[in-house]
């Protein structure tokens, strides 16, 4: 993986609004991604910045303030402040925050409008819009809600029916009322500026269709796009709040915050530039086509990164375009969508008053909806923390440390002829750093952030095997050598760790001693560089500690959840004393049903049940945990490394408060025995059964 060129990228994530805190949800999506991405890059040395900031603007931003009855600004510092500290605490490392409102922003979208609009790339157009007579103003899409005319649902939005996903015009909508006020709202002429988007449908097409390595979601939504043809989209609008039209007959009118927001990547690179005194070094970043720009977003926003912010570089020109537009899917919670209005959400800066952010930043990198919607709970965050983060990775390193401190005076010990068992270990944490390394470069954090804790997991096995507490009395060489082996595994953690945990890194690598080699150091360097013999090591501390069910079920409480659905703890719900005659299904039918070989990779018991094992399986595309009612049967130490079958696309269940994402298949007899279905062949995880 190692490489001399060094690399020049450019990373943004969306810009969150300032229109209230920031949950989950948004920091699975867009923010935690990137963060581990360049945390990544940052080891390795490339010349990497991550750029963000506040989207100020927009209809949001104005109904929190008539909400909250304080002036639009007010609200923008409020939550641009509380975000910002939030970021901060839970690690996302931005080399600049900044925000819409201000003058270099300001600058930057006037000087972006001018340019496209003496190009004559906008048109001005005439056209009718809801105006509420009692608040005296034109309504922006956000400002009613209505009838959706496509599904009826009755709480759509001016831009948007969240039921049926369709994209509004607010003039559509049945019944429309105005949010601030309830009135019915009037139509009314008014005239705005249009940029055509269609004139660069060819040059687009021809840029983005051509991209092998970017995401299916992305490029699906784009060719639909493409298919209905690209039409004019309107660039300012009707608000007292936002950037002014530069031009005196559009006099009252602002640029829509969609055209105004994506520059805000441009003019925060400008402010971090100023900051570090060389205010022209921006452009080595947008300016290049060298560098290679990442936007890390929401599905949600695909349509303004991958169509509408490209259009408005090609527009004004010599600009680079995007190298990729990661946009990951939805994070749900407790099997649920968040829903701000209704306060169901796990809000950041809420949970970091509760708990530290490295088993947050773990648990949502092992669930990242990278492909397809994924589900956050408080019981599989628990689950996680404890039986992974405590009792795998935490475990073997406090282990190997509190080892070496009690029975070679702090210090790395001499080794001599390393055995095969040895240097296997060593090579295969090798290999999984640079699986994490394919991984983290094409996006995959589920999979990069499962090749660090299976450096653990084979750790683990390792230092049992070994048994050093036995040869410490009978062979110490070979007792020195297992402990000089486990103290290099545990450097490798701790490099494998820094894009995921950085928290946790920090500690780890001075409970180590080597702050300044890892400060100093590339990645290629500290994965081929052992601890020396001798070497000092710092007093072993505790590296992640266990959450307790009191803990999360308060957590569980503040989200008024229903009390969990009883089950009979067995997931073949056709274990009955009479048999059951089963309709006929067609071949269409099974198809539907994926069925596909699983790794057990850890088994231990649910609390306060007798027949519940929590299986962590290895699907071959990700690891998912599987509630199964089978612990009369089988111990959870006999089922470690079995390859089972699953049902992988069964829709989620809960089971004693802990969610099952899929099925395995066991055969039951009328004695109410029970045999799991196993593959007598070595098969990989994800083979396909048909």
């Amino acid at each position: 993986m190692s490489s001399n060129k060094k690399e020049k990228i450019l990373v943004t994530s969306a810009l969150p609004y300032a229109n209230g805190p920031i949950h989950l949800g948004h920091l699975a999506g867009a923010y935690l991604p990137a963060d581990i991405f360049v945390r990544y890059h940052r080891l390795k040395k490339n010349d990497i910045i991550y750029i963000c900031g506040s989207d100020e603007h927009g209809v949001p931003i104005t109904l929190r303030a008539e909400q909250e009855g304080i002036k639009p600004q007010e609200v923008a510092d409020k939550y641009h402040d509380m975000n910002k500290l939030s970021f901060e605490k839970a690690g996302i490392s931005f080399d600049n925050f900044s925000k819409t409102t201000l003058s270099i922003h300001y600058e930057t979208s006037t000087e972006f409008f001018r340019d496209i609009y003496e190009k004559d790339l906008l048109i001005k157009k005439g056209e009718t819009q809801l105006y509420c007579e009692k608040d005296k103003m034109f309504l922006a899409d956000r400002f009613v809600e209505g009838v959706c005319p496509k599904c009826g649902n009755l709480g759509a939005r001016g831009d948007q029916c969240e039921k049926c996903g369709k994209w509004l015009d607010p003039t559509t909508l049945k019944e429309p009322k105005c949010k601030l006020c309830g009135s019915t709202p009037v139509q009314r002429s008014t005239e705005h500026w249009y940029i055509q988007l269609g004139r660069f449908q060819k040059q687009l097409e021809e840029w983005i269709l051509n991209k092998k390595d970017w995401k299916d979601n992305v490029l699906n939504f784009c060719k639909g796009w493409f298919d209905q043809g690209l039409e004019d989209r309107a660039v300012t609008r009707d608000l007292d709040w936002g950037i002014p039209v530069p031009l005196e007959e559009a006099e009252g009118k602002v640029l829509y915050v969609w055209f105004d927001a994506p520059i805000g990547y441009i003019s925060s690179t400008k402010e971090w530039a100023g900051n570090i005194g060389e205010p022209d070094k921006w452009k080595d970043y947008w300016c290049d086509q060298e560098t290679k720009l990442y936007h890390f977003i929401g599905k949600d926003n695909i349509v303004f990164h991958a169509i509408f912010f490209p259009v408005i570089l090609m527009a004004k020109g010599g600009y680079i375009l995007p190298d990729n537009v990661v946009a990951n899917e939805f994070l749900n919670l407790e099997s649920r969508k968040f829903s701000t209005s209704q306060n169901f959400a796990v809000w950041l800066n809420d949970y970091l008053s509760e708990f530290p952010p490295d088993p947050l930043r773990y648990c949502l990198a092992s669930i990242s909806p990278e492909t397809k919607d994924s589900d956050f709970s408080w019981k599989d965050f628990q689950a996680r923390n404890n039986n992974e983060l405590a009792d795998v990775l935490g475990n073997f390193i406090n282990r190997t440390l509190v080892f070496a401190f009690k029975n070679f005076d702090g210090k790395v010990p001499e080794p001599e002829r390393l055995s095969d068992e040895d240097i296997s270990i060593l090579t295969s944490a090798d290999n999984l750093l640079d699986d994490i390394e394919d991984n983290l470069v094409k996006f995959r954090v589920r999979q990069g952030i499962g090749n660090f804790m299976e450096i653990a997991r084979r750790a683990n096995k390792y230092f049992n095997d070994c048994e050093p507490w036995v040869t410490l009395k009978n062979d110490r060489q070979k007792c020195a050598n297992t402990v000089y082996t486990s103290l290099q595994i545990v450097k490798k953690l701790a490099l494998g760790m820094a894009p995921f945990m950085p928290f946790s890194y920090e500690k780890l690598v001075g409970m180590i001693n080597l702050e300044d080699e890892f400060r100093s150091n590339s990645w290629d360097e500290l994965k081929s560089e052992m601890i020396p013999a001798g070497s000092e090591l710092n007093k072993p501390g505790i590296l992640f500690s266990k959450i307790e069910d009191e803990t999360i079920n308060k957590e569980l409480e503040k989200l008024k959840l229903a009390s969990p659905v009883d089950s009979d703890a067995n997931e073949s719900q056709d274990q009955k004393t009479e048999k059951e005659k089963l309709d006929e299904i067609t071949i269409d039918d099974f198809k539907k049903i994926d069925l596909r070989i699983a790794e057990i990779k850890s088994a231990s018991p649910v609390p306060k049940t007798e027949k519940l094992l929590r299986l962590e399986v290895d699907d071959g595309d990700d690891i998912r945990f599987i509630i199964s009612g089978i612990a009369d049967k089988y111990t959870a130490g006999d089922l470690i490394g079995k390859k089972i079958v699953v049902i992988a696309n069964l829709k989620p269940a809960k089971i004693r408060g802990e969610i099952s994402n899929g099925m395995l298949l066991a055969a039951v007899t009328d004695e109410d025995d029970l045999a799991l279905v196993i593959a007598d062949k070595d098969m990989k995880p994800g083979t396909r059964i048909s």
